[in-house]
């Protein structure tokens, strides 16, 4: 287990952060809101910790399709994409396949492909995966309602990039581009996102 101590976190922490060298493999990564804000959050990385965005309704137990909130949970981390014009493929554990434009992901709950990759055009909504901005430069996809699946608990909930600022994502949990780049090549299918309080 990863200890996580909120109250020591400090501006001097987070440049610490970006300093400090991350085990060979990481087994778990721990989230937590940061207090007195619960769509921003602390991603501890081995004892290395990172700001990081969260949902808009903070941190739920009780995750619902369109609330906005990050599933308490541990999550399995499966595999992911990559904007090949973005981003470079680093060395990674994890099985990356390129954005393309015909790549979405269904986000309708009576849909036989609710909470799946899709083939575009897809005529239920769904996401584009590739975006204007650079949130999905790379997107991790995290086993959230994957397998079983059920109806209306939350749809694409991924580990992906954040916009500045940290501003609140629609359940998922981000960070920069410049630590995700850091943790890419020590993950694998056997790492665990896990969110708590």
């Amino acid at each position: 287990m990863i200890c996580f101590a909120m109250r020591s976190y400090s501006k001097k922490r987070e440049r610490k952060g970006s300093e400090a060298k991350l085990p060979s493999g990481l087994s778990i990564l721990t989230v937590r809101a940061k207090p007195g804000d619960r769509s921003k959050g602390l991603l501890n990385a081995g004892g290395t910790v990172f700001p990081c965005a969260l949902g808009r309704g903070g941190i739920s137990s009780a995750k619902r399709e369109g609330d906005g909130a990050t599933p308490l949970a541990r999550m399995r981390i499966l595999s992911g994409y990559f904007r090949r014009d973005r981003f470079s493929q680093r060395n990674s554990r994890l099985p990356l396949t390129p954005i393309d434009t015909a790549l979405g992901w269904c986000e309708v709950p009576d849909d036989r492909n609710y909470n799946r990759p899709v083939k575009l055009p897809y005529a239920a909504s769904h996401e584009h995966m590739l975006r204007d901005d650079r949130l999905y430069d790379v997107c991790i996809v995290l086993d959230w309602n994957i397998s079983p699946r059920r109806r209306r608990r939350g749809s694409a909930i991924f580990f992906h990039l954040a916009r500045p600022g940290f501003t609140p994502t629609q359940g998922c949990v981000a960070v920069t581009a410049k630590v995700m780049a850091r943790l890419l090549p020590k993950l694998s299918r056997r790492s665990v996102l896990r969110v708590t309080r």
